[in-house]
């Protein structure tokens, strides 16, 4: 089945940068609207953003201004570049995005929810 596999993760220092990507582990159509979460060990997974497939994005109060969400459709690849991050950031991050597969008996349409693995992120003092 197909997953979502992240990467870009790594080791910064408070103040610096890093860009996550996300895609498909396989060939699939194209993904409606995708997200990414965060998650700090022992707490509950946390949302930061979300992008439509036409672009149109959400974001958390806590990230709004230092992250930013995007989209390359056509590669079905999804992107958060994160700027100024603290050490309080550390955490893995994941993406999620919802796959179309049919239409039920009303003719709404049905979604997969894929995730990812995750990617940690450690933002060191």
């Amino acid at each position: 089945q197909v997953q979502l596999v992240e990467s870009g993760g790594g080791l910064v220092e408070s103040g610096g940068s890093l860009r996550l990507s996300c895609v498909p582990s396989g060939s699939i159509d194209s993904i409606d609207a995708m997200n990414w979460y965060r998650q700090v060990l022992g707490k509950e997974r946390e949302f930061l953003a979300s992008i439509s497939t036409a672009g149109g994005t959400r974001y958390a109060d806590s990230v709004k201004g230092r992250f930013t969400i995007s989209r390359d459709n056509a590669k079905n690849t999804l992107y958060l570049q994160m700027n100024n991050l603290k050490p309080e950031y550390t955490a893995v991050y994941y993406c999620n995005g919802f796959l179309p597969y049919g239409v039920d008996s009303d003719g709404r349409r049905k979604y997969r929810d894929l995730w990812g693995q995750g990617t940690q992120v450690t933002v060191s003092s």
